[in-house]
């Protein structure tokens, strides 16, 4: 048996059975696994490491379910995403003994730990306490905060202890307190008061005379109930929970929805003054179902698989399980189901908190509807059929995603308007000296002829909005921009379902034009690139907005500015600098990182190629740019792939020789970093020296077998997968899109199972009871609620692709319908939903009828 000890990500369910009595085995420290544990309960104490998403502090696990979070000292009742957050000091105290598990933490001084770069800083408070986990009988447990001085006079009703809850498990649950009860809302309500003691404050050396940009600044909702003892879903056994103060003071609670739209319901007791040990301590007490285990799940692509495609669905079962049922392929028909085949699922062995069986179907070709069972689970229905990525698999990423993500344009389907005409202020160049509250940081000087202040020209058209923010990262602009050009390469990729009009600025989703909608959407990511590159002279580093007010806009990209260049406008607060922000207008950042440029060169020169051969004057346009930016940026650049990509799409677009002698003076480089490198030149690769190309193609076997072996044994998912708190349906299909480039040239040496893997995990083959599609819209069951730019609708925009299951640490794996969960269910542009159109269309050129090994 293996037993994998790397990271895991997804979601898990519970079976649901009649609720039984409580669990009577005690909650116990497992040394192994550094948590207490019982039956359907797990606490865990500070292994998490993202309080800005809701992962850290002390976590509830009932019944398979991440139920309540972030347990720990905070300075406001209801934290933001750009509240104070405490740091560890030292690692995590863990006692054999007592089965306790202790974490020290501090929120520090400024003057002694520099500033924040977030516009909310760290205030001028020195407290260091600590939070003790202790098992309390049965499945209780003790929360013990102890300070190591008592809080400022000044910080009294501010700090407290909290605890959120999840609060997609409790939408019209009921609560108890004292006396008192409700129902959790699905919606935050009122009525609003000011927040205790003021709000956090701004470290004396940030103070200003004008406006102070806080988005904790403000009201929140008023508790829902004070007391002693809260119960929470006392009529679901599966959700059960009691907290109980056993120390001074209260419980509260609070709708943190109400300050902050991602925010959960939050249990707080207020630290009293003059208290150092025992400041907070509470007992509580979460229900568990007797004889409860987690119920297999069945992990098949949510769109199915062609004929002669590697069909293989896996069996996820309760840690240390081994399968005990045959599983049974059904065919579906119009007079019921008829039995296919059925054998008993090949155990895999352990991953993280579950065990693991797969099933392979690979030689049932016959097309039709189809359906798995094992034991009391059936999955989704799926086709097998040589037309299954010929339709409503990639297509909505180009027909929906793509359109709505574009810049500068008003969008619009038939009835719906998507967005309206938006950002025709862009963009004026940001001040010096500045890291901004995104990351994006400017040094000492603008590396241009612009003043701070000046306005930009040529910024007001093109590119796509990236993530859920609005803005433009040069590298997701230019990497959207090769993918489809790469598609229109490899694949011929020609489709058209969308009018884009760039002279009114007006996209209209499911109304043909007569062109191509994929040159039509490269040319939309170049108008951004190069006017950018045409007016500084250099490229831009990435547009956003100054102001995090606007940052966190939920809604009509439209509102995100005035659409007039550098009119005033009061109240959008300081910058990092402490500087008032005067217009709406979004910054443009620039750099000088001669690796992002080289990255960006390599898209231009392919994207250029692209866009000459159909006759667009962006197209040479964009392969002069990439010249020069290559001439300026090759000597000082240090990353080797990036140096290779621009080399190898130059080579490919001049046709001149200079460029291939480049690549092969780097022979010694590429050779020692092949899986980086060496997948960039699959499309030259008989252009190179015969020598060169014996040693590459030696070089990538080998390589090639440390893939194929890191997939087998990191997970049962056939692809290799390091789990973290981030989830890697991105990466994994990153590297999907690699392999099909290693297979390109190099098909003796590469499985096609390395790139179709990564394409089924993405569509369902992937951890935890959350079986769905990452691409929103695509499949029996896929990600409706995620995080795009209309998540406070609970909605989704088709076609795109959300980051997918991460990591609880240690062990769970997790993804949940939640639309502001950014680890989980974000989409992006650059290595997101294209990198997912390319795979599929790799299989269906691969599989479908009359292509390659479908025929």
């Amino acid at each position: 048996m293996r037993k994998i000890r790397s990271l895991l990500l997804a979601a898990c369910l519970p079976l649901i059975g009649a609720a039984g009595p409580e669990e009577t085995s005690d909650l116990q420290l497992d040394l192994d696994k550094a948590y207490l544990t019982a039956s359907g309960l797990d606490v865990i104490v500070f292994d998490d490491i993202y309080p800005d998403g809701h992962q850290t502090g002390v976590t509830i696990i009932q019944h398979g379910r991440r139920v309540a979070a972030n347990g720990d000292l905070r300075l406001e009742p209801t934290p933001g995403q750009w509240s104070p957050m405490p740091t560890s000091v030292g690692k995590r105290a863990i006692d054999a003994e007592t089965g306790t598990i202790r974490q020290t933490l501090r929120y520090p001084d400024p003057a002694k730990n520099g500033r924040s770069f977030n516009p909310i800083f760290y205030p001028d408070l020195d407290l260091q306490y600590s939070v003790t986990v202790a098992p309390a009988g049965g499945n209780s447990f003790r929360i013990t905060v102890d300070l190591a001085e008592p809080l400022p006079p000044e910080w009294v009703g501010r700090a407290g202890f909290n605890m959120e809850l999840f609060p997609g498990e409790l939408f019209g649950k009921a609560w108890l307190m004292d006396g008192k009860s409700g129902l959790f809302s699905p919606q935050p309500e009122g009525p609003m008061i000011g927040q205790p003691g003021g709000t956090v404050p701004v470290p004396r050396n940030m103070q200003s005379d004008g406006p102070v940009q806080n988005l904790n600044d403000q009201a929140l909702a008023a508790p829902l109930a004070t007391g002693q003892l809260l119960t929470v879903a006392p009529e679901d056994a599966l959700r059960r929970i009691a907290f109980r103060n056993a120390g001074s003071g209260e419980l509260q609670l609070i709708d943190g929805r109400a300050a902050h739209n991602n925010g959960w319901f939050i249990i707080r007791t207020p630290i009293p003054a003059n208290v150092t040990d025992g400041a907070v301590e509470w007992i509580v007490t979460p229900n568990t179902v007797d004889d409860w285990t987690y119920a297999p799940v069945i992990q098949v692509s949510q769109i199915g698989y062609t004929p002669a495609q590697p069909k293989r669905a896996v069996i996820e079962l309760a840690q240390g399980s081994a399968p005990e049922n045959e599983a049974v392929l059904y065919r579906l028909t119009a007079q019921g189901r008829e039995r296919v085949k059925a054998t008993r699922p090949v155990r895999w062995g352990d991953f993280l908190r579950y065990s693991y069986a797969s099933f392979d179907f690979s030689e049932v070709r016959e097309p039709g509807l189809y359906e798995i069972e094992y034991g009391a689970t059936t999955s989704h229905p799926f086709r097998i059929d040589g037309q299954v990525y010929a339709r409503h698999a990639w297509q909505p990423t180009l027909e929906y995603f793509l359109p709505v993500q574009m810049c500068h344009m008003q969008v619009n389907e038939k009835y719906r308007i998507w967005h309206g005409l938006d950002h025709l202020d862009d963009a004026l160049m940001a001040p010096v000296s500045l890291n901004h509250f995104d990351g994006y940081v400017q040094g000492d000087e603008s590396f241009t002829s612009f003043a701070p202040g000046d306005i930009v020209p040529g910024l007001d058209r093109g590119g796509w909005h990236d993530a859920g923010d609005y803005d433009l990262r040069v590298e997701s602009q230019i990497g959207t921009a090769w993918m489809l050009a790469k598609m229109v390469e490899e694949f011929d990729l020609d489709y058209d379902a969308t009018t884009i009009d760039q002279q009114n600025r007006r996209v209209e989703i499911h109304s043909p034009d007569g062109v191509n909608d994929a040159i039509q959407q490269i040319e939309h990511g170049l108008l951004s690139v190069l006017g950018g590159y045409r007016s500084l002279g250099r490229l831009y580093r990435g547009i956003i907005t100054p102001s995090l007010r606007a940052y966190a806009m939920l809604g009509d990209a439209a509102n995100h500015t005035d659409n007039v260049p550098k009119r005033t406008i009061d109240g959008l607060g300081v910058d990092n600098n402490g500087d008032p922000i005067r217009w709406d207008d979004r910054w443009v950042f620039t750099e000088d990182n001669p690796n992002r440029e080289l990255y960006v060169a390599g898209g231009l020169a392919a994207a250029g190629r692209v866009l000459r051969d159909h006759g667009s004057p962006l197209g040479q346009e964009a392969i002069d740019a990439a010249i020069e930016i290559t001439d300026s940026a090759l000597d000082r650049a240090t990353n080797l792939s990036n140096k290779v990509f621009a080399l190898a799409e130059l080579a490919e677009a001049t046709g001149k020789q200079a460029y291939i002698d480049q690549l092969v003076a780097r022979e010694p480089e590429i050779l020692a970093s092949i899986g980086d490198a060496a997948w960039r030149l699959a499309s030259i690769n008989n252009r190179l020296p015969a020598g060169f190309r014996g040693r590459l193609a030696a070089a990538v076997a080998d390589y090639q077998r440390g893939v194929e072996s890191s997939a087998q044994d990191d997970s049962p998912y056939g692809v290799p997968y390091r789990p973290a708190i981030w989830g890697a349906g991105w990466t994994i299909q990153s590297l999907g899109v690699r392999q099909w480039f290693f297979h390109k040239g190099w098909p003796e040496a590469t499985s096609t199972d390395s790139f179709l893997n990564s394409l089924n995990f993405v569509l369902g083959v992937h951890p935890g009871e959350n079986t769905a599609s990452f691409v929103s819209g695509v499949g029996a069951k896929s990600a409706l609620v995620a995080y795009g730019v209309n998540r406070a609708d609970w909605s989704y925009i088709p076609g795109g692709v959300i980051s997918g299951t991460n990591l609880v640490r240690p062990d769970l794996p997790e993804l949940k319908d939640w639309p502001y969960f950014w680890q989980q269910g974000e989409y992006v542009m650059g290595g997101g939903a294209t990198n997912y159109m390319f795979l599929a269309l790799a299989a269906d050129a691969l599989y479908a009828p009359g292509k390659g090994q479908g025929q």
